[in-house]
Order: structure tokens, then sequence, then C-alpha cells
């Protein structure tokens, strides 16, 4: 839970209550956050984005707010990439949990510590640390570039032999451009794809986990 008591101590009971159904993890779904109106529209406009960079659901109602079971740190703790983002290492370790809803409080004093700046370089490690999307977005984009500048290409040479471009130069330069900025967008891509590659093997995560209850 959050040190600022906007998660309600009051709900602990509600969650370790749910834990004796065999969950190994409850979350904490808030109700109505009690946040302001521009923190509550960015928090939703980040958790849409790394929603769709993962392709996972993310709630931005559900936070770090929950009981976990010991077994679950355990997890993930194995997992050693230095930019941790505890929601979704929980969704990656998996076990059974659940999801209940409570009361958000609101910040009885002081103010947060994390200025847009900060909230903005957040967002954006968290992006790039659990998704190579963005890289295969620019990979797709050089294809489909490079394709449009060979179709393109031809309606210019086709113009070009009938007479329609008079202008000495003007073709080649034309097809010179698109062709050569879509086949460095590619390549680029085919790059990153690679990149990207590295990136999920350096994160070094355990091959599977195990939650086998053994009876001696």
């Amino acid at each position: 839970m959050d040190c600022d008591l906007q998660d309600r101590p009051e709900e602990i009971k509600k969650l370790y209550e749910k834990t004796h159904e065999g969950y190994d993890i409850v979350l904490a779904r808030r109700i109505e956050r009690k946040d302001h109106f521009f923190k509550r529209v960015s928090s939703k406009s980040f958790y849409f984005v790394l929603s769709y960079l993962t392709g996972t659901s993310q709630d931005p109602r559900i936070a770090n707010f929950g009981i976990y079971h010991r077994k679950v740190i355990d997890s993930i703790n194995k997992l050693k990439e230095p930019i941790r983002y505890f929601p979704t290492m929980v969704k990656w370790v998996g076990f059974n949990k659940t999801i209940i809803d409570v009361e958000h409080g609101k910040r009885e004093s002081g103010s947060t510590t994390y200025n847009w700046a900060k909230l903005f370089r957040l967002a954006l490690d968290i992006i790039l640390a659990n998704s190579d999307k963005p890289i295969k977005l620019i990979f797709k984009t050089g294809f489909f570039i490079a394709l449009l500048s060979v179709l393109f290409g031809l309606y210019i040479l086709y113009n070009y032999f009938i007479h329609r471009i008079t202008v000495p130069g003007y073709t080649s330069l034309l097809i010179s451009i698109w062709f050569i900025g879509g086949m460095i967008m590619f390549i680029l891509g085919l790059i990153g794809l690679y990149v990207g590659k590295t990136f999920e093997g350096v994160k070094n995560r355990p091959i599977y986990l195990s939650d086998i209850k053994m009876n001696l």
C-alpha cells in the first residue's frame, strides 16, 4: 500500500478475508479515485498506452494495494531487470488472483513529490521496459513506406514515359527519395527487431515458475 494513506488501512481486513478462499493474490480496485482531475486523466492515458503496447489489459483503478502470498513476492524477486514495475510483474508471474472493490481515500496532508517531468520519465521507462512494440511499429512503417515508394515510383515512371513529366531529374529524384527513405526505415526496424530480442534476453527472466505443493 502507498504511504500517503489514500490506500485505506481499514480495507486490509477485507483483503485478508478474501485470501481464505485460496487466492495467492488479492488486488484492490479503487471504486472511485479521489485524485485530482488531471492525475486521473493522465493515469487513464498511461494505462491505455501501456495496454496497447504490451497487449495486456491494464486497469487504472488497480495499483499496488493488495495482499500477496510470500511465494508471489519470491517469484517477483527472481526477476532481475533494473527497471521494475510491480503491477506488470505481478501479471507476469501469474498465480491464483482475484480483485475486490475498495474505498479510496483523499490525501490528508502534504503533496506528491512527483512532478509532470518525473511522471513522464517514469511512464516512458515503464513502457520501454515492458514492450518492444514501438520497434515493431517502426519496422511496419518502414516496410509500408518502402512498398508505397515502389508503387509511387511506378506511377512517376508511367507519367514520365507518357511525357507528363518534362523537368529533367524530377523522376529519378522523387523515386530515389521515397525508396531510400523507406528502405532506411525498414532496415532500422529490422535491426530494431534484433535489438528487441536482445532486450528480452538480457532481462534473464526464469523460463518457468513452479507452484507445486508437496506433502512430506
